[in-house]
């Protein structure tokens, strides 16, 4: 969507910072012997108390509040109560919701305790092309630019991104159009209009660039051809496209 008002702009605010404060509390809460439902359960109780909605399990009958991804697990990892956080997994929690009728989504990756240099690595890769990314999003600026700096931030840290896996518009749906690619498409000539309101994402990989589904028809994974599994961090926030600096609903 694009903001057309000034109701639409604080719905799309009121629903980032409710995302972003759930984001938090889910980091927060992750603690060695933790197990993935008992974050989604705390996730729960914040969407009650707000009057929230679930965006995947609204939009896409997900089965849980939150997509919570541990290790291998790129997106859309199923909460669990036999899955227990140990010191040093990789953890993505994506956090998004529909609130008084506007969407917002966010999403982070971080490594739980101890914590292991390339995967730390690889998180804070993920936050850089993220925001790097988002400082592209001003009216007029080519759409394809944005891929390009989490593809360039990358390569610059010894690292590849997923391919197929994009960041999208947001706003009145969770995922709508612009499709946004986390590299450049040279071919692509759309610009961004004022108002414009994206998820912008890194899906930032230690090897592949292609993820797959696994067998319980949600959960992602990235692997290359010889079956070799690879870890993938994300950081997500929902941006609104403005002239000149852009808002980011989701800090």
């Amino acid at each position: 969507m694009s903001i057309q008002n000034e109701k639409d702009l604080q719905g799309i605010l009121k629903a980032g910072k409710f995302v972003a404060k759930v984001r938090e509390l889910l980091k927060l809460l992750a603690k060695p012997g933790v197990s993935t439902w008992e974050l989604d359960n705390a996730a729960k109780q914040e969407f009650e108390k707000a009057g929230a909605i679930s965006a995947p399990s609204f939009d896409y009958k997900f089965p849980g509040y939150t997509c919570i991804s541990t290790n291998y697990e790129i997106a859309h990892g199923i909460p669990k109560k036999e899955t227990i956080l140990k010191a040093g997994d990789l953890v993505n929690v994506d956090v998004s919701a529909k609130l008084d009728g506007y969407y917002a989504d966010t999403g982070i990756s971080f490594v739980v305790g101890e914590s292991n240099e390339t995967l730390q690595k690889l998180c804070e890769t993920a936050i850089e092309g993220t925001m790097r990314a988002t400082e592209q999003a001003f009216t007029g600026n080519y759409l394809r630019f944005i891929g390009r700096e989490i593809h360039s931030a990358a390569v610059e840290n010894g690292f590849t991104v997923i391919k197929n896996l994009a960041g999208h518009g947001t706003g009145k749906k969770l995922h709508e159009e612009p499709q946004v690619l986390v590299y450049e498409e040279k071919r692509d000539q759309r610009k961004l209009g004022n108002g414009l309101v994206l998820a912008i994402e890194s899906f930032i990989s230690t090897g592949s660039q292609t993820a797959y589904e696994e067998e319980d028809g949600w959960t992602l994974v990235a692997s290359n051809r010889r079956g070799e599994l690879s870890y993938v961090a994300q950081c997500e926030h929902t941006v609104i496209v403005q002239n000149g600096k852009p808002i980011i609903a989701t800090l």
